[in-house]
């Protein structure tokens, strides 16, 4: 049986199982692919309002045509080569190369954003052990005239003081944690404070993955499943909570006029790419871990099915503290729905200084924003330095090697996330979230990964090549989306997202300078343009004619593992051979 270059890794984490699903995996780095599946979820979710009853019709097709089909294709494809996200493209087919290498582009993107997040929750974790939150008052040095604090229960506002007020949660994020300037011209001085959390999540970071998934894979344990635990203690108090049916009521109505937004079509495929984090590269390096015969087709239906019920019930947690919060404030729901930053830092934090006790239910949010971000970051890092080690064994796997390769990477990262802690980082960091690995870009690539198994590597190959690895034959549906429906579906709304575009803006008043558009499409285009760009540098710097060339390109490593047809095939070939040669003999 063949087990691959990790074989001797993979030894050191045999101890480690799976102990959500009850089964055996053959160690704890493939609970990574859950936790990656399902952590980002969480994280998006709270980050991400939805209308359920509108969002369910696209998300289901998404789901079906893109997610399921990408999740257990990527997945297959690490656990059959043992290769990380840009070497396996060079075994399977060399010409979509530069699939592997656009992929960990977005993934270093992500790495220099996410982290930010954990960044910032970390202070607010800090504050929530203060006697009175501080944006639950006006009464603090950074407050203005125009502070309003709708903690307040006696608080009555008409419309036109709504308007020209801003909440005391709105004035801490914006001029307590953010200090934000006039925009991205004005990037003013380091905020110490957000710098400090920073150093200190790159550090639990660091030394988190440092070992490899022998430590990341005992890590997640913890950081993996406390979140559920805090997830359900939310979820409990925001059912509990006045008005928490109006918020319920709001996530699930169904508005089918909104079925003709593009928009919402575009939301639901995003919501999907990001919380199944496929077009990553990381399904690929997890998959890469799991021994040959893994049974990672069952895996892939419990992990998706786990996936999109733990939306489901986030989202109950979200919208009926969303209800309660417009009740409180005597306002519709829309205007307390935000997305983005604005739901983690202004809008929850807020309803939570309503609540009796506000600053435990404070600790467990923030708590759980930091762990869930924290299992996303594990992933990013490690599958960014295996696919990188992958390209450079030689060289990287020495001992002491992969230590001194992660420093020097979380290094690199930290240092460039310097602009992102000063008084304009907001802008850019809205800039690298909106452009440098935005839904449209992993759109794109699922074109092409899609095309290049259904149509170059061959469909009905991978379909031998999971049922050799698992003993059992997916269903007919997956060869299709392969084929037909994930390129088509990802096609069609990559095209409308390019049609629907309207430039970035900030708190809906701030427009970019032209300049920070011009950045934020060569953020998009550096990853985008790497795949058709890889595979022309190919062509060209290849032997031969065009058709020799193309020929070349496309061939699988003569080196991959044999499946049982294949075995059977050939044994066939060479005793055939081996007749006609005693025949002729004869």
């Amino acid at each position: 049986m063949h087990y691959g270059k990790k074989a001797s890794w993979r030894r050191q984490c045999n101890a480690l199982g799976n102990v959500l699903l009850g089964s055996c995996h053959p160690c704890g780095c493939y609970f990574d692919t859950y936790h990656q599946s399902i952590a980002p979820d969480h994280l998006h979710h709270f980050m991400e309002t939805v209308f359920l009853g509108a969002f369910l019709i696209p998300y289901l097709v998404f789901l079906v045509t893109c997610g399921v089909p990408l999740f257990l294709l990527e997945t297959a494809i690490g656990q059959y080569t043992q290769e990380g996200s840009i070497t396996c493209w060079q075994r399977l087919c060399p010409l979509a190369k530069g699939i592997g290498f656009a992929e960990q582009l977005i993934l270093l993107y992500s790495c220099l954003s996410y982290i930010i997040i954990l960044a910032w929750a970390l202070f607010y974790l800090f504050f929530s052990f203060s006697s009175q939150l501080p944006w639950a008052s006006c009464d603090n040095t950074w407050n203005t005239g125009d502070c309003v604090n709708l903690a307040a229960r006696n608080l009555s506002l008409n419309r036109t003081t709504q308007i020209n007020s801003t909440s005391a949660a709105t004035e801490f994020w914006e001029r307590r944690v953010l200090a934000l300037s006039g925009g991205i011209e004005e990037i003013g001085k380091i905020n110490w404070e957000i710098l400090l959390c920073l150093i200190a999540v790159w550090i639990v970071c660091y030394f988190c993955v440092w070992k490899g998934v022998k430590s990341t894979g005992k890590v997640v344990y913890f950081t993996a499943t406390f979140p559920y635990v805090m997830l359900l203690v939310l979820l409990i108090r925001g059912l509990t909570l006045p008005g928490a049916l109006q918020g319920v009521v709001f996530y699930l109505y169904p508005e089918p006029a909104r079925l003709a937004d593009p928009q919402v079509w575009m939301e639901a495929g995003t919501q999907i790419f990001f919380s199944y984090s496929v077009c990553f590269g990381t399904l690929i390096v997890l998959g890469s871990y799991n021994k040959y015969n893994n049974n990672c087709y069952r895996d892939c239906w419990w992990l998706c099915l786990l996936n999109s019920g733990t939306s489901l019930v986030a989202g109950f947690a979200v919208f009926s503290v969303l209800g309660f919060m417009a009740q409180e404030q005597g306002v519709p729901i829309e205007e307390v729905a935000e997305s983005g930053p604005g739901l983690a830092f202004i809008a929850y934090p807020q309803a939570v200084a309503m609540m009796p006790f506000p600053q435990l239910w404070s600790v467990c949010f923030f708590i759980m924003i930091i762990l869930l971000g924290l299992d996303t970051q594990f992933v990013a890092v490690e599958c960014v330095i295996t696919s990188v080690m992958d390209v450079f064994p030689t060289v990287l796997r020495r001992a002491g090697r992969r230590e001194i390769f992660l420093l020097l990477f979380c290094l690199t990262c930290f240092f460039g996330e310097l602009v992102i802690v000063t008084e304009g980082g907001m802008y850019v960091f809205q800039l690298i979230e909106n452009y440098g690995c935005n839904g449209a870009c992993l759109l794109f690539l699922s074109v092409f990964e899609s095309l290049t198994i259904g149509w170059i590597f061959g469909a009905e190959r991978m379909f031998d090549i999971i049922e050799d690895m698992t003993s059992s034959r997916p269903n007919y549906i997956f060869m299709l989306c392969w084929k037909y429906f994930t390129p088509l579906v990802s096609l069609v709304s990559f095209t409308c997202s390019m049609v629907k575009y309207k430039p970035l803006t900030f708190n809906r008043w701030y427009v970019y300078p032209d300049w920070a558009y011009a950045l934020g499409w060569l953020l998009a285009l550096s990853s985008i343009l790497l795949v058709p760009g890889w595979a022309l540098g190919q062509m060209c710097a290849g032997k031969g004619s065009l058709k020799q060339r193309w020929r070349h390109l496309c061939c699988p490593d003569t080196n991959l593992p044999l499946t049982y047809k294949q075995r059977a095939e050939r044994q066939d070939k060479t005793f055939n051979a081996e007749m006609e040669d005693l025949v002729k003999s004869n």
